[in-house]
C-alpha cells in the first residue's frame, strides 16, 4: 500500500483546523445568545437605576422632600434610596462589564473563525486525494484506514473539547468558592450581631459581604465562560438545577447588597444557592471527566485496530 507522509500531515493538519472551526462556530451562537441576555438585562438595569436615581432627586427636593420633613423621617428615606440607587448602578455597571467581555469574546472567535473559513474545503479535497490514492494502490485495507483516521480525528476533537470543557468547570467551581468564603464569613458576622455583635459586627459583615459580591462578578464570567463550553460539548441539562438560573447569578444573589441592614436569613439563602451552584458546577466537571476517560479508552481502541492493520 502506497502513502504520501507529506499528505497524511496535511490531512491530519486540514481536519485538526476543521474541528476547531466547528468549534468556534458553536462557541459563537453559544456568546450570540449570552450577549443577547445581557444587553436586554442591561436594559432593564439602566432604566430601574435611572428611576432610582429620580426617587433620590424628589427626596433632595420637591414635594417629596417637604412631605418627608414634616413626617420626620425624610434623612432615613433619603438615605435609604441613595443606598438603592447606589445598588442599581452598581449592577448596571457590572452587566456594562459583563456585556463587554462578552462581545469581546465574540470578536475573538469571529477573528479566529475567519482565518479558517477554507479549512472544510481544503479537507474534503485532501480526504478525496487521500482515498484516490489508496483505491489505486489496490490494499483491502484502504478503505477501513481512511474510516480509521476519520473516526480519531473525530475523537480527538471530542477529547480536546471536553478538557476545555472541564477546565472551564474547574475555573467556575473555584470562582465560586471565592464568593463562599466571604459569604460564610458574613453569616458568622451576621449571627454575632443578632446576639449583640454591635457595630463591630455589622461592619464585618458588610466588608465580607461586599467582598462576595466582587468575587461573584468574577464567578458569573467563569459560568459564562462554562456554559458555552457545555454547549459545545452536548452536555445534557441535569434534571434538578439549583432553582436560579445561573446566567442571573449576580442579579438574584446580590440585589441591593450595599444597603446598611441585611436581614440574617438572606444571607442564609444566598450561601444556599450559591453552594447549589457549586455542587452542579462540581457533579457537572464529574460527568465531563469520566467522559473524557470513555473518549480516551475509544481512542486507544482505534489507535490499536490502526496499528494492527498497518503491521498485518
Amino acid at each position: 500500500m502506497t502513502s504520501s507522509p507529506d499528505l497524511d500531515e496535511r490531512l491530519r493538519d486540514a481536519a485538526a483546523r476543521m474541528h476547531r472551526a466547528d468549534h468556534l462556530r458553536r462557541l459563537g451562537k453559544a456568546t450570540a445568545e449570552q450577549i443577547q441576555q445581557a444587553r436586554r438585562t442591561l436594559a432593564d438595569l439602566e432604566l430601574e437605576a435611572s428611576l432610582e436615581e429620580d426617587d433620590v432627586a424628589r427626596l433632595e427636593g420637591g414635594l417629596s422632600a417637604v412631605l418627608a420633613r414634616l413626617l420626620g423621617n425624610r434623612e432615613q428615606r433619603l438615605e435609604r434610596e441613595r443606598a438603592e440607587a447606589a445598588a442599581a448602578r452598581q449592577r448596571a455597571e457590572g452587566h456594562r462589564a459583563r456585556l463587554a467581555a462578552l462581545e469581546a469574546d465574540a470578536r475573538a472567535t469571529a477573528a479566529e473563525l475567519a482565518e479558517l473559513a477554507s479549512a472544510p474545503e481544503e479537507y474534503t479535497e485532501l480526504l478525496a486525494a487521500k482515498e484516490r490514492r489508496l483505491v489505486r494502490s489496490g490494499d483491502a485495507r484502504a478503505r477501513e484506514l481512511v474510516e480509521l483516521g476519520a473516526a480519531l480525528d473525530r475523537v480527538t476533537a471530542d477529547l480536546r473539547e471536553h478538557a476545555e470543557a472541564h477546565r472551564a468547570g474547574a475555573a467556575a467551581h473555584d470562582a465560586l468558592g471565592r464568593v463562599l468564603r466571604p459569604l460564610k464569613a458574613a453569616r458568622g458576622a451576621s449571627t454575632w450581631d443578632l446576639f449583640g455583635g454591635g457595630l463591630i459586627a455589622d461592619s464585618i459583615e458588610h466588608d465580607r459581604l461586599r467582598a462576595a459580591d466582587e468575587a461573584a462578578w468574577h464567578a458569573q464570567r467563569a459560568l459564562d465562560v462554562f456554559s458555552r463550553e457545555l454547549a459545545d460539548v452536548g452536555v445534557p441539562t441535569p434534571p434538578h438545577l439549583p432553582k436560579v438560573d445561573t446566567r442571573w447569578f449576580v442579579d438574584t444573589f446580590f440585589d441591593n447588597i450595599v444597603t446598611d441592614v441585611i436581614k440574617h436569613q438572606r444571607i442564609e439563602n444566598t450561601l444556599g444557592e450559591v453552594e447549589k451552584t457549586a455542587r452542579w458546577v462540581r457533579d457537572t466537571g464529574e460527568r465531563l471527566k469520566a467522559r473524557h476517560a470513555e473518549l480516551s479508552a475509544e481512542r486507544a481502541r482505534l489507535l490499536a485496530r490502526r496499528e494492527n492493520l498497518l503491521h498485518g
